[in-house]
């Protein structure tokens, strides 16, 4: 389900810093020890204090949270409305889940007037059933460990183990971020998952890591091993198995790794997502590596293993390899890259390697980069090597680029400098173009199974 059937959560929330007395900003540290009261009581004193507070865990200690915050149960935490440093010290903070009896609920809810920063934290275990910044907006799930309506700030932290669930539309299953902005550096997000269990065809589940519906840097990060699932047999939408972004976005030197988005009978698309409205944003990944994700949707339709944009994009020096889109008796395209009929993207000094697109007995078009519906790509001094499309029993082309018009806008794929080479498929094992405008300057298209380029004569400039 796109965010324009919830409109709601396409809203991003404002608000306002209330000025702060400088001799308030230097409270000593308020010494938590390793016990859950005593962590609510100091978030609750930080909140009602005015100024900035900083709280700092017992080194190490596992605080376990076996009920809800008794004001806003949808929470383990009391809400963060004020400015908070949480140095955790290598602390977890988690809901224990072990016993039946205890309730689901999130671990930390940032307010509007909320700033929290947090350092050296492990979040753990928890469990989104509802949105807290849009509490009319029955059936939505945000932020299994964090959702941040205010401004949140992350560094040396882990995420693990957290959930998002819904009947409409679930995301962020370790973070959501809707608020007025959102930085995470050298932190660790692995093992989320934002998961939809309704039956309606419109439901999805985005963002098995990572949600932002605010202005987001990710920053030396490891988002891995995080799933978007959704209900087997409904059509529905699996997205963003390891961020999805709807807001400005900047990923730097950041591993996107080992992530899947399944759907069975259904689409999946990516372990990174864009849909950005233009008015918002552009998605920006510089450095780091996308590597080894699934998007594998049985008797569906499979969009980027990697990367899926359908917005504006730039991707410069990223390693894009090993991402694999998949579908039996379906549709796989864009095993490294794919682009929607809305996404324009910039790829520069990249690595687009050992990507595929597999298909039996079906259809996989593009194991490297897909732009079948009318994106705008250019792509400048990349590598696009050794990736392949296979479908037994069915179609398999465009090994290294498979190119065609779109019904909504023509597109383009301009191509500059790139070296393409060592990639197969059934046809085109380098560049398969089915239709419009596609060209070359520069490029060396060469030694492909079976062919460089086809139909034959329809790239200029490429032969063989």
């Amino acid at each position: 389900m796109s965010r324009r059937h919830v409109p709601a959560v396409l809203a991003l929330v404002t608000g306002s810093l209330v000025a702060v007395p400088a001799q308030a900003a230097h409270a000593a540290p308020v010494q938590v020890p390793c016990s859950v009261p005593d962590l609510v009581k100091a978030v609750n004193h930080a909140n009602a204090t005015p100024g900035a507070a900083t709280i700092r865990l017992a080194q190490g200690c596992t605080y376990k949270l076996r009920a809800p915050d008794p004001v806003h149960p949808g929470n383990g935490l009391p809400v963060i409305t004020s400015r908070i440093t949480i140095d955790g010290r290598g602390a977890t903070i988690e809901r224990d889940g072990h016993g039946k009896a205890v309730p689901k609920f999130r671990i930390i809810y940032v307010e509007t007037t909320g700033e929290l920063t947090l350092k050296g934290t492990t979040v753990r275990g928890g469990y989104a059933t509802d949105c807290p910044a849009f509490p009319d907006a029955v059936g939505l799930a945000c932020g299994g460990g964090i959702s941040n309506n205010g401004k949140m700030k992350i560094i040396h932290s882990r995420f693990t183990g957290n959930t998002s669930v819904s009947r409409l539309f679930a995301q962020g299953g370790g973070i959501d971020s809707p608020g007025r902005a959102g930085s995470i550096s050298d932190t660790e997000v692995s093992g989320n998952h934002a998961v939809y269990d309704g039956q309606d065809p419109e439901g999805s589940a985005a963002g098995g890591g990572i949600s932002n519906d605010g202005p987001l840097t990710v920053k030396g990060s490891r988002i891995t091993g995080n799933t978007a699932t959704v209900t087997p047999g409904t059509q529905s939408t699996a997205f963003g198995a390891a961020i999805i972004s709807f807001s400005g976005t900047r990923i730097q030197d950041t591993v996107i790794g080992e992530n899947r988005a399944f759907a069975r009978g259904g689409i999946a698309r990516a372990a990174v997502a864009n849909g950005i409205p233009e008015d918002r944003g552009r998605l920006v990944v510089t450095g780091g590596a996308v590597r080894d994700n699934v998007s594998d949707a049985p008797q569906g339709v499979a969009q980027g293993g990697g990367i899926a944009n359908n917005a504006l994009m730039t991707v410069i020096g990223v390693k894009i390899s090993g991402n694999r889109a998949v579908a039996k008796d379906g549709t796989a395209r864009g095993g490294g890259i794919r682009m929607g009929p809305f996404g324009t993207l910039d790829l520069e000094h990249s690595h687009v390697t050992g990507n595929t697109a597999d298909a039996p007995n079906g259809t996989a078009q593009g194991a490297g980069i897909d732009n079948p519906d009318g994106g705008v790509l250019r792509a400048e001094h990349n590598e696009i090597l050794r990736n392949a499309v296979t479908a037994e029993n069915g179609t398999a082309q465009g090994g290294g680029i498979y190119h065609a018009a779109g019904v909504l806008r023509p597109g383009s794929t301009r191509l500059e400098r790139n070296t393409i080479t060592h990639n197969r498929a059934g046809d085109g094992g380098g560049i398969f173009k089915a239709s419009g405008t596609l060209t070359l300057d520069g490029d060396v298209v060469r030694d492909n199974r079976p062919n460089n380029c086809a139909p034959s004569g329809a790239v200029p400039g490429c032969t063989g």
